[in-house]
């Protein structure tokens, strides 16, 4: 039988950072590691979605490096060495399958209304939420207490993965001409 999933230690509204650190659960940190926690929870609903398994096994990678992210954000600066494990490699990698995509597919000059196919809606659900964590990110690194460079350049490089695998499912759904923004 497991034991309890709870501690009670954050009744306080206080949180534990990996690093002997206690701070308000409105803290900037744990709402930039909260908000990709959000992220990677609308990916998985995207990936339970999409129609390629290609796309889904690369977002559940990107899943993957979400969580080592969320890692080192929850640390604190003294230890956040210790918890870093996200690199130029990862963003490479990222920008590899954005290229790989965006050969596939014609991508619109214009800006896109969101909601031509349920697998591409829930992919521009998850880049929008991503943006918000890069944000958020930034704010940490601007203010010394992310020293990751390569976090802010992965998030960057990840909402557009996500937005090119969005044409991509439209595409894959049988979605002719997507919506735009600007009626033409």
């Amino acid at each position: 039988m497991p034991g309890k999933v709870y501690t009670a230690t954050g009744d306080d509204g206080y949180t534990g950072l990996l690093g002997n650190e206690r701070v308000p659960k409105y803290d900037p940190r744990p709402e930039a590691y909260g908000t990709l926690d959000e992220a990677t929870s609308v990916m998985g609903l995207a990936r339970a979605t999409l129609n390629s398994e290609r796309n889904r096994n690369w977002l559940l990678e990107s899943q993957r490096h979400l969580y080592c992210i969320m890692t080192e954000l929850a640390s604190t600066p003294e230890t956040a060495k210790t918890f870093q494990c996200l690199g130029a490699k990862e963003v490479e990698w990222l920008e590899a399958r954005t290229d790989a995509i965006t050969a596939e597919i014609a991508l619109p000059r214009e800006f896109i209304v969101p909601g031509d196919s349920f697998p591409s809606a829930t992919l521009d659900v998850a880049r929008a939420v991503v943006r918000r964590a890069e944000r958020l990110v930034a704010r940490l690194y601007h203010e010394g207490l992310v020293a990751n460079q390569h976090i802010l350049r992965y998030l960057n490089r990840l909402s557009s993965l996500l937005f090119v695998m969005a044409r991509h499912e439209e595409a894959l759904t049988g979605v002719n001409r997507v919506t735009l923004a600007k009626k033409v």
